[in-house]
């Protein structure tokens, strides 16, 4: 309880109460699990990240495994 109230002054009271919230109904009633569930609503999850000034493909690449062996065997024999 007292790691569950020391967070009310870093993420307000309403936080930590909807936090507490959402972990009851999950029915595993931890301050650990408060704490992760604040921090998720704090820093939530990216996706769909775009970037808008990287290099710009002409083709999209291929995989070529024939390449790739003819690449491994000429390794192979300048190792020798």
């Amino acid at each position: 309880m007292a790691r569950v109230l020391a967070a009310v002054p870093r993420h307000g009271l309403e936080a930590v109460v909807v936090a507490a919230e959402l972990v009851l109904e999950q029915g595993a009633l931890s301050a650990e699990h408060i704490e992760n569930v604040l921090s998720r609503l704090n820093h939530p999850v990216v996706h769909n990240v775009t970037l808008h000034n990287g290099p710009v493909l002409g083709h999209a690449p291929l995989a070529d495994m024939d390449r790739y062996d003819r690449l491994r065997v000429q390794e192979a024999h300048h190792a020798c």
